[in-house]
Order: C-alpha cells, then structure tokens, then sequence
C-alpha cells in the first residue's frame, strides 16, 4: 500500500493542452475512482502515474518517494488494461505467472503467489485452461490475478469492465470491491461509467476538461455537487437541471432537483406536467415529463406506483433538496 500524490501536474500533446494544471492525493489504502466523459484526461492522468506517459510539468510521488522520471517497473505499480492481454498459448497459471518468471522470482515463491492469487480470485479450477476455455469475466480475473502476484504497492485499472456485458460487470464490480476488501490495497480506477464510480469507490475524482471538478466520498459528491456539471454528470437518472425562474429565482442560473425528490400528486403541486414517457423498471418507476415554461423534468418514483405517458401530473420539487448554481456553474448557498 502507499499514498500516491500528483502536484502540478500537466500534459500537452503539442499545442494540445489535456491536463492544464493539475493535483490530487490517493490516500493510502483508499479505492479511488476517476470518472468523467470520454476525453476529460483521466486515462491520460493514470498513465502518467503507471509512467507510461510522461507529464510536461509537475511531479508524481508513491509512498512518499518521486517518481516522476522513474520506469514503469520501478514505481512498485501494477496496471489491468481494458484488453486482458492474455498470452492465448500459455495456460492461467502461466499468464498468472508470466511477470515473476521475467523477474526471475524462485519457482517456490512463483507457485505460492500464483495459488494464493487463484484462491483470491476463485480460479483454482482454471489454472490449466487457456483462455479460449474462459469467459470473459474469467479472462478479467485471470488479468487481475497476474497483478496480484507482483504485490505492487498500487494497483490501477484503466476501464477494466468496458468489454463485459451488463451481468458480467454487476458481477465483476462486486468482485473488485470485495477485492479491495481482501487486499487492502490503494487502488486507482478509471470510468466513464458513474454507477460504477458509486459503487466501487470510497473516493471518487470527477474530471471534466483536464481539470477536477469534484473529489469527495461519493454520497458526499452525490449530495452536495459543487458544480453543475458534477449535478449532471453523477446521479441516474441525472439530476435536472432546470433555470432559477422555475422555482421564481431570477438570482439563480441553474436549480438542480434530482428525480427522487420530486413529489407528485394527481390535483396539486408546483408545476403541471404531462408524462412523455414511462419506464417501468421493477423496484423503480422513471417519468419523462415535460413542463410548460420549465422544460423536461424526470421524476422518479416507486415501482408500485402506476403512471402512463400522456397522463397529467403535478409536480412538488422538495425545497430543503433544491441545488442553487450560479452563472458560472458553480454551487450557491441559499441566503434564505
């Protein structure tokens, strides 16, 4: 385990600026997640720690020491790809084992560490399987597995789960998280995926840009979003973002209101609405809703309740849940 610390950070590809100017601080033992848009620079920011890329200003310190300038191999990291990377040829263990043997570990130590990384990832059985016999979330294990035996002090995954499909990646993000768990270990995520972000991390980075809009505990960022663009970006569905004169605030550019705090009633409420679209989700309920003079407004509600496009609703948005954000994106405090 170690902290790692990045402090003034930036990368340019010829005039092409993606990390303006950039610091952040992993706390040792933590499973931070880096989450924004495709472009926003986190796969760019995580390479630069693995040392795959280097920054054009700024400094990279793990467990204390810079390594700023240092090979990928001497930074006591270890990375998963969104590819497995899997030698096709060489069996789960061997691909498990592949990195100790470069490193000319003795072969009683390599066996201990494989078997210990197998019983960790439940792939005992699949040892002497190729990974042509495996599906795709055993393929990600077996990727895992082989970071696992370097016992870095920093393990960093680069959008790992993309390739999987929808049950796969449920199963794979409790896996990861129990991991964590297990290992105690620092470990840095990237995503474009905010469920993923919620649940696996106990410190989510959101990035917009190259810069960091928000780092926090993710119901803290889920709660309290500092920007705008964090109120969008974290939340499904997303938080609406509606202008101040829909609540009669002209001083406010933007009120954010997430869907579940929204009341409905059949008689009254604050705004008159018509469900454009209703999605039946089984413990949920989403209302795509339009608003004259307001705009689209969803609204979530319990699954039992029973809604169909077309039909007239009135909607309450609960004011003690109401976000205030300025003309520049950035949080307000309410005065009143």
């Amino acid at each position: 385990m170690a902290e790692v610390t990045l402090h003034n950070i930036s990368k340019s590809f010829g005039g092409l600026t993606v990390l303006p100017d950039l610091n952040l601080t992993v706390p040792n033992g933590s499973f931070t997640v880096l989450v924004g848009p495709s472009g926003c620079g986190k796969s760019t920011l995580l390479r630069i720690i693995s040392g795959l890329e280097m920054p054009s200003g700024g400094s990279v310190r793990i467990g204390g020491t810079d390594v700023t300038f240092e090979e990928p191999s001497k930074r006591g990291i270890s990375m998963v790809f969104q590819s497995y990377a899997l030698y096709p040829h060489m069996t789960v263990a061997q691909n498990i084992d592949f990195g100790l043997r470069l490193a000319k570990v003795p072969a009683a130590e390599r066996k201990a560490r494989v078997t210990e990384a197998a019983r960790i990832l439940a792939l005992e059985d699949y040892l002497d399987r190729k990974p042509s016999q495996l599906s795709g979330g055993q393929r990600q294990r077996v990727a895992i597995g082989r970071s696992i035996v370097r016992q870095p002090q920093v393990f960093l995954f680069d959008e790992p789960l993309s390739n999987l499909d929808a049950a796969l990646r449920t199963q794979m993000r409790v896996e990861l998280a129990q991991l964590h768990q297990a290992l105690d270990a620092t470990m840095i995520y990237v995503t474009h995926d905010q469920v993923e972000a919620m649940t696996l991390a106990d410190q989510i980075v959101v990035m917009k840009a190259g810069r960091i809009e928000q780092v926090g505990a993710p119901m803290d960022v889920y709660d309290r979003p500092q920007t705008a663009f964090v109120a969008g970006f974290i939340g499904s569905p997303r938080m609406n973002l509606l202008p101040g004169t829909a609540i009669g605030r002209a001083d406010v550019a933007q009120v954010g209101i997430r869907p579940e705090h929204i009341g409905v009633s059949s008689s009254v409420g604050t705004w008159t609405a018509k469900a454009q679209v209703v999605e039946t989700l089984g413990a949920d309920t989403v209302v795509y809703a339009k608003v004259d003079q307001v705009g689209d407004v969803t609204v979530r509600l319990p699954g039992n309740q029973r809604m169909k496009a077309g039909e007239t609703l009135f909607l309450t948005p609960e004011p003690q849940n109401l976000h205030l954000f300025d003309d520049a994106g950035m949080r307000m405090e309410d005065p009143s």
